[in-house]
């Protein structure tokens, strides 16, 4: 089998003394891995950093095969970026969720959309942290997982939507929610409308949101965690008040 396709790198580990085995987002086909000859080399090391966007060329003998892919570098990637090291955490957060949520060899537009999305947007410091909750809540979507914020899950009402049912992803308002309030989820209103703004807390209060639905249908699931580089870049964000 062959083809052709635009990707996002996801991950990359040496493999023997010049290759590497180089985990991608495609745009139609989703996350290959594949064997990339000279993959550790100087020329193309830079080119292998998580974010990456490249044209791969994927062959394989067999669908099952490992297969092997030659990668043409597109853009500056990831060195743009060299000089925020908030932002490179957010980078790799947003590739360890990925190749950790999705499944391999099956096709998830959405989510490399979604990454797309969210890379350009990792230069604005003011406002890359909430694209990711976006990003998140995208790829949430994807995998068949997204949140329901059109109205509230008890009234039918569209207006004050301030909560999200962590059993079911639907909004609540905030009449329907005062009694069980403690145990909703609080909804950010930029996740409601992009004219939301953003207050202190929201960005803290979306990653809540998305990390919970992420660990109860798509981590648990497969008896795995978070993603330690998601939590590293929580407390990086943290740390710089930025939540």
């Amino acid at each position: 089998m062959e083809f052709e396709d635009d990707a996002f790198v996801l991950s990359a580990r040496a493999h023997g003394e010049t290759g590497a085995i180089v985990d991608l987002l495609t745009e139609s086909h989703g996350r290959y891995a594949a064997h990339v000859a000279g993959g550790a080399s100087r020329r193309l090391k830079p080119f292998l950093q998580p974010g990456a966007a490249v044209r791969a060329r994927f062959r394989a003998r067999t669908s099952e095969q490992l297969g092997s892919a030659t990668l043409e570098p597109v853009g500056e990637g990831p060195a743009a970026l060299f000089d925020d090291p908030l932002a490179l955490h957010g980078l790799s957060a947003a590739a360890a969720v990925a190749a950790g949520a999705l499944p391999e060899r099956e096709a998830h537009p959405g989510a490399y959309h979604a990454l797309a999305a969210l890379i350009p947007a990792l230069s604005l410091p003011d406002i890359w942290p909430a694209v990711f909750v976006r990003f998140e809540a995208g790829l949430l979507q994807d995998l068949g997982f997204g949140l329901d914020l059109s109205k509230c899950a008890a009234t039918g009402a569209v207006d004050d939507l301030v909560y999200v049912s962590p059993r079911t992803g639907r909004a609540v308002s905030r009449e329907a929610g005062e009694p069980y309030k403690d145990r909703l989820l609080a909804l950010p209103p930029f996740l409601l409308s992009a004219q939301g703004g953003l207050e202190p807390g929201d960005v803290r209060a979306g990653l809540d949101l998305t990390g919970h639905f992420l660990e109860a249908f798509v981590f648990n699931p497969m008896n795995r965690p978070l993603p330690p580089a998601r939590l590293w870049m929580i407390d990086r964000l943290s740390e710089a008040q930025r939540l």
